[in-house]
């Protein structure tokens, strides 16, 4: 059954607890859906939109016709975020200052599951932003889901033929610019702690130590927070920019460890008060990618467990 043709209304079985099996069946598979549409968005309210488009057209479903039902729902999910992927471009292109995605706590055990941790990073979710939507939804489906060629052509409407073209121009893209190196959490956390030392202390020296000279620092404030208006480039800008802007005087700034988005990151409070989240990249022991999401809309996620999964 195609997921686009017109579903036949069929009655959902009731379970021995209540919950009838349509219901049963969506809320087994409801991290992974989230974890799909998260990964397509970048946006934790635009994903929550999508499952529960997924949900009500689920519900429609005569379940007697579907064969796999972790598919099926997987089809939809993919065709809703790509619905919403499309207008969600529009947003962007007005979005005031540099766009990341919204950052989620997630559990500590996230950052041991290399695979899961790589796909939800904060670098490799921007490296996405770069692909078109059709791009993105088989990259994902593929290169994180593990889907296959014939599933992903039903779940983006494409041939098989186009779909592998697709899937192997969007690695070719996103291999050229993901990090050369796969760091492991222990790596990140080293780096992590050296620089939350140097910005407690407003140590530019330190700073500097633990900065590559090619680092890139994005800031997020949405035009609500101040940031700074493009991507900073080069050590010394970026950390005399971190001295004289969070580490100015007259406040108290402090680093909370944390794990957001699968990796060791810092919450960032001012004065006791939160003031953002800093997730870095680390290549050859170095800080080479600092982002800070500042923007107050995008850290309702960091307050509880967003719980993902790859299956």
């Amino acid at each position: 059954m195609n997921e686009h043709s017109e579903p036949t209304t069929g009655t959902a079985e009731p379970c021995a607890d209540g919950m009838d099996s349509a219901t049963e069946i969506f809320l087994a598979h409801r991290n992974l859906l989230f974890t799909v549409a998260y990964e397509m968005l970048g946006s934790a309210a635009d994903a929550e939109d999508v499952l529960q488009e997924t949900w009500l057209r689920w519900m429609k479903v005569d379940m007697e016709q579907v064969r796999d039902q972790r598919a099926y729902l997987v089809r939809i999910t993919t065709r809703r975020s790509l619905d919403r992927l499309r207008t969600m471009r529009r947003r962007k292109e007005a979005y005031v200052g540099p766009w990341l995605p919204e950052p989620l706590l997630t559990a500590p055990d996230v950052a041991e599951d290399v695979e899961l941790a790589e796909s939800v990073s904060m670098a490799l979710m921007l490296v996405l932003e770069t692909l078109s939507p059709t791009e993105r939804a088989v990259f994902v489906l593929r290169e994180v889901f593990d889907l296959d060629y014939d599933e992903i052509a039903g779940a983006v409407g494409k041939s098989l033929v186009a779909v592998r073209q697709i899937a192997h121009r969007a690695r070719r893209h996103v291999d050229a610019r993901r990090p050369r190196e796969v760091v492991s959490p222990g790596q990140t956390r080293a780096a992590l702690e050296s620089f939350q030392r140097a910005l407690e202390t407003r140590d530019l020296q330190g700073l500097l130590d633990v900065l590559a000279p090619e680092v890139v620092l994005v800031s997020d404030g949405g035009g609500v927070k101040q940031a700074a208006p493009r991507p900073i480039s080069g050590a010394g800008k970026v950390a005399r920019l971190i001295v004289g802007g969070l580490g100015k005087a007259g406040v108290t700034l402090t680093g909370e460890p944390t794990v957001v988005n699968g990796n060791p990151s810092l919450v960032l409070h001012v004065d006791g008060e939160i003031d953002g989240v800093m997730a870095i990249r680390v290549e050859d022991g170095r800080i080479t990618g600092l982002y800070y999401v500042r923007n107050p809309e995008k850290l309702t996620r960091i307050d509880s467990e967003t719980p993902l999964t790859l299956r």
